[in-house]
């Protein structure tokens, strides 16, 4: 099972990377916070202090086609909200 599947890259997430020291990632729907924290300190080699996590519900979404308007939804996601301890820091943009 691949536990983290992506980072989460926005203005937001990386305000609060600078100011609080927490990264976001996109993580499978049954691991847990143990799991995360785990996989987290063994991909960055980094210390955890804490881990949050949420399930985002999925969005409704409609288009209009030539057969009529077809509906469905995007799916849920389990995001984590992972601290890091003081001196520590995640660098995603280093192997652009």
């Amino acid at each position: 099972m691949e536990i983290l599947k992506k980072p989460i890259l926005t203005e937001k997430v990386a305000a609060m990377g600078e100011k609080l020291n927490r990264y976001a990632f996109v993580v499978d729907k049954k691991a847990n916070k143990i799991q995360i924290k785990n996989a987290v300190e063994a991909m960055f080699n980094v210390s955890v202090v804490s881990v949050n996590t949420m399930i985002t519900p999925g969005k409704a979404k409609s288009r209009g086609t030539k057969n009529g308007v077809v509906v469905g939804s995007t799916g849920r996601v389990k995001k984590a909200i992972v601290e890091l301890a003081e001196g520590n820091t995640i660098d995603f943009y280093n192997n652009i």
